[in-house]
């Protein structure tokens, strides 16, 4: 084959592949896609919600709560035991507590000595009230024989007399001189008030029955007449 058949078999083929490429649409013509009533309302209520949505967020922003300034009288107060400059609390004082409780203590002890030895003077005072009944009883026998010391029953009684007398004095338990003494409430329990020329008025005139003390505090209380003076007339 000759180069000139060639050359028109290459041209052929040329042709024949433009005639079968398809032709590109044109630019200028080309024209934007036309919405359909379907497509359009969509649009439509996008566009509308988009105002609502605005003026909700408007609203937002406008509306706030107003903080109200706090009263003068509702401001907080510092808890107890811390003052206004939120000091830290006082150090307790531990020497003077401690010497406060040693002296408390020592108060306790003292007056827990000072009951127990009363409780030991004082616990037989019920059985020496008791003894004193018998102690009168021997007395006024005594007084009853004085005609008779030389009795050896007399003398026995005597014996008994200053027997228990001994022990009563032993366990603290000493007799109260009334005859002739100031009346006194505290220990005396005045029966009687009888005219007396030689007593004073207001004096012990005479002893019923004798008191008596025990370590010093009162036992038993004398029973006494009081003379009221001179009788007039």
């Amino acid at each position: 084959m000759s180069e000139e058949e060639k050359k028109e078999e290459k041209i052929e083929e040329t042709q024949e592949a433009g005639e079968t490429a398809s032709p590109l649409p044109d630019a200028a013509t080309d024209e934007p896609p036309v919405a359909t009533d379907g497509d359009a309302e969509p649009a439509a209520e996008g566009a509308a919600e988009e105002p609502a949505a605005e003026e909700s967020v408007a609203e937002g922003t406008t509306e706030e709560p107003s903080e109200e300034p706090a009263a003068e009288g509702t401001a907080e107060e510092p808890p107890a035991g811390q003052e206004s400059g939120d000091q830290a609390p006082a150090v307790p004082d531990w020497k003077d507590m401690y010497a406060r409780m040693r002296a408390d203590f020592e108060n306790f002890r003292k007056r827990t000595e000072r009951d127990r030895a009363d409780l030991a003077k004082f616990a037989a005072a019920d059985v020496l009230k008791d003894v004193l009944a018998t102690v009168d009883n021997l007395a006024r026998a005594l007084d009853g024989a004085k005609d008779k010391k030389d009795d050896p029953f007399v003398s026995g009684v005597q014996l008994v007399y200053d027997g228990l007398l001994k022990t009563l004095a032993d366990h603290g338990a000493t007799p109260l001189d009334s005859m002739g003494e100031p009346f006194d409430a505290n220990y005396h329990e005045a029966l009687a008030t009888l005219p007396s020329p030689d007593v004073p008025e207001g004096n012990v005139m005479t002893e019923v029955k004798r008191g008596w003390l025990l370590n010093g505090r009162l036992l038993r209380a004398a029973q006494v007449v009081v003379s009221a003076g001179k009788a007039e007339g």
